[in-house]
């Protein structure tokens, strides 16, 4: 029986969404609940689950496709008694690449020295898919690997990130990966149309869906809000020797303790002393909603682009749940490992430009909350105190507010208050 397997719902106010690979083939069969493809909607990369088992009969959608909800995306041959002698070799044909490939290539790069035609990689076809996930997509950019030569271990010869750091550290030479993997037998080039303007060569290259959500976003934030900016410094002198006075480890093993965790909570504290900056504006009944719970937005820098994973009732966790939370947060939404509702429900959004250097900057605002905080690099600097002059570690930080509802006043009583936490930390280990 043939049916078709439709783009589901994928979440509130979702409504489409780009193709990042197609993880089957026409004649594959599939298993019950398989990853089929490869989605990216607003800021989340998400693998759709087809809940039919059967032979792929026609894929509808390919890479780079924008397809909305209830959209076909297969042809499936659903299994019934019927269906059961034929659907074993359907079944074996296909397997029989991605488990044989382990065992033939494995030793095969040894003779790293003969030309790539004398160790045909064993992999999914050129003009097939690569089956990777996110994740792996990502390890293998970051090492230089070219997945179009990796073969899987997992399940129906899936890459993972272990076939990836395996790839890495072969002796042979393994292509390096920009981007979408090239053809076997075709050099490995940067992703997007080679061409010239008028000046010279150019790359042509397809907005991602992360990008124009992110374009989209920014200019609503600066054509609705007013931005206004203040910038001060934090001296995190005594901070920074707390921090480190705490002993690696003692959290847990995966758990760092960096500055940031302090900030969060200084932050969350200070959003309970003065609501408004945790409040929305209802433009169309012209109301001030304020928020009766902290959920803090944090920026993360990801190959993907910037997305901001939210941290919920930040405001009743202690600086270790949040050091681990945030740990976490941020691992997961590097691998793209994350639901569209990781990044829905922020009151107010911190970005660290310290961490890839900086000082100052003027953040825009997460629409449609009202203030943004960023922190710049800290560094060492000669500050004047009672009479003499000391090196203190000072932390640069920039809020932007919206002011229209926000004068400068109360933004500055805010930032004083975000200060005072910073330069006295003890006051966090008390705060409620």
């Amino acid at each position: 029986m043939s049916l078709e397997f439709k783009l589901p719902e994928l979440g509130e106010n979702i409504e489409n969404g780009d193709v990042v690979n197609v993880l089957v083939r026409e004649g594959e069969h599939i298993s019950a609940n398989q990853g089929v493809v490869e989605l990216e909607t607003d800021k989340a990369v998400i693998e759709v689950p087809c809940p039919h088992a059967g032979k792929v009969v026609k894929i509808h959608v390919g890479k780079g496709d924008t397809v909305k909800v209830g959209q076909t995306l297969l042809t499936i041959e659903a299994e019934s008694a019927a269906l059961e002698p034929e659907a074993e070799p359907v079944k074996q044909a296909p397997a029989a690449a991605p488990t044989a490939a382990p065992a033939v290539p494995a030793p095969a790069p040894q003779p790293a020295p003969a030309p790539a035609a004398a160790t045909p990689p064993a992999v999914p076809p050129a003009e097939g898919p690569i089956p990777a996930g996110p994740a792996a997509r990502r390890a293998a950019r970051e090492m230089g690997v070219d997945l179009s030569r990796v073969a899987g271990s997992g399940a129906r010869g899936r890459i993972t990130v272990e076939d990836v750091k395996a790839a890495a550290a072969a002796p042979s030479g393994i292509a390096p990966a920009s981007g979408p993997a090239a053809p076997i037998g075709e050099p490995v080039i940067p992703p997007g149309e080679p061409g010239n303007d008028a000046h010279g060569s150019v790359r042509i290259e397809k907005m991602s869906k992360i990008r124009r959500t992110i374009a989209a976003r920014m200019v609503k934030s600066t054509s609705t809000i007013p931005h206004v900016t203040n910038f001060d410094d934090a001296d995190i002198t005594v901070l920074e020797q707390m921090r480190k006075s705490v002993p690696a480890g003692y959290l847990g093993p995966d758990i760092k303790l960096t500055t940031m965790p302090f900030v969060i909570k200084a932050v969350a504290a200070a959003l309970r002393q003065h609501p408004l900056l945790n409040a929305t504006i209802d433009d169309q009944n012209e109301q001030i909603i304020y928020k009766q719970y902290v959920n803090l937005g944090v920026a993360v820098d990801t190959p993907r682009g910037l997305v901001v994973p939210v941290m919920r009732a930040v405001d009743r966790m202690t600086i270790g749940q949040i050091a681990a939370a945030l740990g976490a947060l941020a691992a997961k939404a590097r691998a793209a490992d994350f639901a569209v509702e990781d990044l829905r429900g922020g009151t107010f959004t911190i970005s660290n430009l310290g961490a890839v250097g900086g000082t100052y900057s003027t953040p825009i605002i997460n629409h449609p909350e009202v203030a943004c905080l960023l922190l710049g690099r800290s560094r060492w600097m000669p500050v004047a105190l009672d009479g003499r002059v000391e090196p203190r570690f000072v932390m640069p930080l920039s809020l932007s507010y919206d002011h229209r509802i926000i004068d400068g006043a109360a933004a500055a009583r805010f930032l004083n208050q975000v200060i005072d936490y910073l330069e006295t930390p003890a006051k966090l280990l008390i705060t409620a």
